[in-house]
């Protein structure tokens, strides 16, 4: 039998990524130097797609990463001297705040309960904060902040750096990047890649002040500080031996999704994603986790079980249907379903029937 992974990542490959992976092997992309202009034309294909998919102005840059993981760590050592500040509604949102803690920084967590997000109307951020943490889609609970906070954000904190965690959610959702300072991801959900590379967007404000700690004596990593990576990516190169098949993978899918369009795959999203989340209100066993619809996640769909979450998952399991369990203390209750581009609507229908199936018996 054939399964198909709704999985939130990794999740199931786009439907493009097959063709792709064997082309790159007739061309021997995992054998090429990293130095040469193979590789080159390849970097640089990757990020001007990626530019066009997030329509990135010049003042922003693409570096890669071996994770969003790496992304955290990176970060804090190349904007934060001194002080941060953490949304967190969730185990990844806390995990990136508890790595500026790891690293020595004084961090402020504002949290909101799991299944909510902070509200953005009563913030309150010290003066002295450098950088600001978002992460616009919780992956744990499904918990999605509305586009406009970004921009209230921005406008109520414009000296501080914004960072916004995108990981599960780019480019399903429609965001101004213009309004943010750096923005992450890994391409093992929404671009429906295999996992071991992440996408690290950075504009010159963060590149200044790197530089700024740099030139006090600080210690800002090594071969991933940010001038290190800007000074290769100027050649169209990285510091270190890449993950090359793929950002190589990373640039064919996004040209594909610029080739069918963005506007058509946030349409779909939407689509799907009110399509499972109908399903949950009529269900007798499933419930939305996330109460307030504006803050329900259109790309990690999550469900509160009324019954043991396994027999869901092993009764979709029969079918082909790999769904997620729950994250962290959620694991028993939650069941978890991607909603990403590689997802089409008809096998979102199809799911929704047999999850329907389960509530009648």
């Amino acid at each position: 039998m054939n399964q198909f992974y709704f999985t939130p990542g990794p999740s199931q490959l786009y439907f493009t990524a097959e063709e792709h992976i064997k082309s790159a092997l007739k061309e021997n992309v995992p054998a090429i130097s990293h130095r040469g202009k193979q590789f080159q034309s390849i970097f640089q294909d990757t990020t001007q797609a990626i530019r066009d998919l997030f329509s990135l102005s010049e003042r922003y840059h693409v570096f890669f990463t071996s994770s969003a993981t790496e992304i955290w760590e990176r970060s804090i050592q190349n904007l934060v001297e001194f002080e941060s500040c953490h949304f967190v509604n969730g185990a990844f949102s806390k995990r990136y705040a508890s790595i500026a803690e790891n690293l020595g920084r004084k961090t402020t967590v504002i949290q909101a309960r799991e299944g909510e997000v902070v509200n953005i109307e009563s913030l309150l951020i010290p003066e002295s904060c450098e950088l600001i943490a978002m992460t616009m889609n919780e992956t744990s609970t499904g918990a999605s902040h509305a586009i406009d906070d970004i921009r209230k954000v921005r406008e109520g904190f414009p000296n501080q750096l914004l960072s916004l965690d995108v990981v599960s959610c780019a480019p399903c959702l429609d965001i101004d990047y213009s309004l943010v300072d750096l923005a992450y991801l890994s391409v093992q959900k929404c671009f429906g890649l295999p996992a071991g590379l992440g996408v690290w967007i950075v504009n010159d404000r963060c590149l200044n002040k790197s530089e700024a700690l740099l030139n006090k004596g600080l210690s800002i990593g090594s071969y991933h500080a940010l001038p290190e990576l800007l000074i290769k990516a100027q050649k169209n190169q990285t510091p270190e031996t890449p993950n090359v098949l793929g950002i190589y993978l990373l640039g064919k899918v996004a040209q594909d999704m610029l080739k069918k369009g963005v506007d058509m795959i946030r349409r779909e999203t939407n689509y799907k994603a009110a399509a499972l989340y109908n399903t949950f209100e009529n269900s007798e066993i499933l419930n939305p986790f996330v109460k307030y619809k504006v803050n329900r996640s259109k790309t990690t769909v999550v469900a509160e079980t009324s019954i043991p979450n396994q027999v869901i998952i092993d009764k979709m399991s029969e079918k082909g249907l790999i769904l997620g369990s729950g994250y962290g203390k959620f694991k028993d209750q939650h069941i978890r379903i991607a909603n990403f581009p590689t997802h089409s609507k008809e096998q979102i229908e199809y799911l929704s029937d047999e999850l329907m199936k389960i509530a009648g018996e």
